[in-house]
C-alpha cells in the first residue's frame, strides 16, 4: 500500500472546503479492521469555533438503517423473530391494511412481513406529495409534528401503528420504495425484546462495541463536539440548518419519544467504523460475537428479484442490488465501475455521511459531512478509487 498516494484523499477533502462546498468533513479507511487512513479536516461548526476531529458527533440520518437491521438480525439469532412473520403480529395498526390503486383503495393480498421491512418491498412510503400514497403519509407526519410543537409527542410504538394504518404504495412484495420501513422495523425490535429501542441498542450493540458516542441524542456535555448541519443557499452560501424532517425532534438535544429506526442515531466516525468492522469479521469485535456468521451472511447479501430491483432507479444503485436496509454490489462490470468490488455493501445518510465494507479486499470506507442532501456519491467513489489506485 502506497501511504503517500492516500495523501490524495485529504486533498479532495480540503478542496470541498476551499470551494465552499462543506464547511468541514473527515474520511477513515481501515484494511481488515485496521486505520490506515483518517483525515479530518475544517470546521465542524464555524460559529462556535469547533473544528472538526475523529470525535466529532454528527446526525447520521439514513446511515441509522443498517444498525436497525443488525438489531433485528440479533433477535433472529435467538429464534425471537422470523422473517416470515406478519408486522400486523407486533403492531396492531398493520392490520387489514389497503393499497392505493387507479381504481382506490384495495385490501392487500397479503400482509407486510419482516422480510419487507429490511428489503424496502413493504409498499410503506415516506412523505412525498407526489402520489397519493405519499401525500396521505405526508398528512400524518405534518399532524404528528403539530402535536409535537403542541407538546404531545407521539412515541415509537405510535409512530408504527399510525403509519401501519395509512395506504401503502403498492402490494406488500411487488416493487421497491425507499420508505419507512425501518422506522417499524425498530418498533417491532421494541415489542419484541420488551425494551425500548434505543435501550436494546446500547445493550446488545452501542456497550459491546464501545460506541460511546452513539444514541438518539447528543448530551450536553458532548454539544462541544457536535457538527452543525448546514444547509446550501442559492447564492452559495452555506448556513445552519434549523429544522428536521421525518418525525425528529429537538435538533438531537434530548432524548427524542419517537425513536427512529431509519433516520434518528447521531454517532463518530470512530463508533461507526467499529460497527463496519464488526461486520467486517462476520459478526466478532475484539474477540466478542455480535451476530452469527450466518446472520451477517443474510444481512450483507443481495435480496431484491429482477422485478423488484427495476425499481431502483437512483444513480447511487447503477450495479447495486439491496437487502436488509443497505446497498449490496451484485457485479462490478454491471455499472458499478471501478471504485467497486462484488459483495461491497453499505449506505448513506442524507446529510452525506456514507459507509461501505469491502469484504472481498477486507476495507471499511468511511466518509461524514453535515450538509442538507449531502454531495452525492462522487466523493465516496473518489475514496474508494484512490485506495484501490495506492495498492501497487
Amino acid at each position: 500500500m502506497n501511504l503517500v498516494k492516500l495523501e490524495q484523499i485529504t486533498d479532495m477533502l480540503q478542496k470541498q472546503i476551499e470551494w465552499g462546498l462543506v464547511k468541514g468533513n473527515a474520511a477513515y479507511v481501515l484494511k481488515n479492521g485496521h486505520p490506515i487512513y483518517k483525515a479530518c479536516c475544517g470546521m465542524a461548526d464555524e460559529a462556535r469555533g469547533i473544528k472538526w476531529t475523529e470525535d466529532t458527533i454528527v446526525r447520521l440520518y439514513s446511515m441509522t438503517k443498517p444498525i436497525t437491521a443488525a438489531a433485528a438480525m440479533i433477535l433472529f439469532d435467538r429464534g425471537q423473530l422470523d422473517l416470515q412473520d406478519k408486522v400486523a403480529d407486533y403492531i396492531p395498526g398493520f392490520k387489514d391494511q389497503k393499497v392505493w390503486t387507479e381504481d382506490g383503495l384495495v385490501p392487500v393480498q397479503k400482509p407486510v412481513t419482516i422480510k419487507n421491512l429490511l428489503d424496502m418491498t413493504s409498499g410503506l412510503c415516506y412523505p412525498d406529495g407526489w402520489f397519493p400514497a405519499g401525500a396521505e403519509m405526508q398528512k400524518l407526519y405534518d399532524r404528528l409534528d403539530a402535536e409535537y410543537k403542541a407538546g404531545n409527542p407521539s412515541d415509537t410504538l405510535t409512530y408504527a401503528n399510525l403509519i401501519g394504518q395509512q395506504p401503502l404504495a403498492f402490494q406488500p412484495g411487488e416493487k421497491w420504495m425507499y420508505g419507512t420501513s425501518a422506522d417499524i422495523l425498530g418498533a417491532v425490535i421494541e415489542v419484541v425484546s420488551g425494551k425500548k429501542f434505543g435501550d436494546f441498542l446500547k445493550d446488545e450493540l452501542f456497550e459491546p462495541l464501545g460506541m460511546v458516542d452513539t444514541d438518539f441524542y447528543v448530551p450536553e456535555e458532548k454539544l462541544c463536539r457536535f457538527a452543525e448541519n448546514y444547509e446550501p443557499k442559492e447564492d452559495g452560501s452555506l448556513v445552519p440548518c434549523l429544522w428536521q424532517h421525518l418525525g425528529l425532534t429537538y435538533l438531537c438535544r434530548k432524548m427524542p419519544e419517537f425513536q427512529s429506526g431509519g433516520a434518528g442515531l447521531c454517532s463518530t466516525m470512530n463508533d461507526y467504523a467499529a460497527f463496519a468492522t464488526m461486520l467486517l469479521n462476520k459478526g466478532t469485535y475484539h474477540g466478542r460475537r455480535i451476530l452469527s456468521e450466518n446472520a451477517v451472511r443474510y444481512l450483507t447479501s443481495p435480496q431484491l428479484t429482477d422485478k423488484q430491483q427495476s425499481e431502483l432507479t437512483w444513480d447511487s444503485m447503477i450495479g447495486y442490488n439491496y437487502g436488509n436496509l443497505m446497498r449490496i454490489c451484485k457485479d462490478e462490470r454491471d455499472g458499478a465501475g471501478i471504485s467497486c468490488f462484488k459483495g461491497e455493501y453499505g449506505w448513506d445518510g442524507w446529510l452525506g455521511c456514507f459507509f461501505a465494507n469491502d469484504p472481498q479486499n477486507g476495507y471499511t470506507f468511511l466518509y461524514f459531512i453535515q450538509r442538507c442532501g449531502g454531495l452525492g456519491q462522487r466523493p465516496i467513489r473518489m475514496i474508494k478509487q484512490i485506495v484501490y489506485g495506492a495498492e501497487n
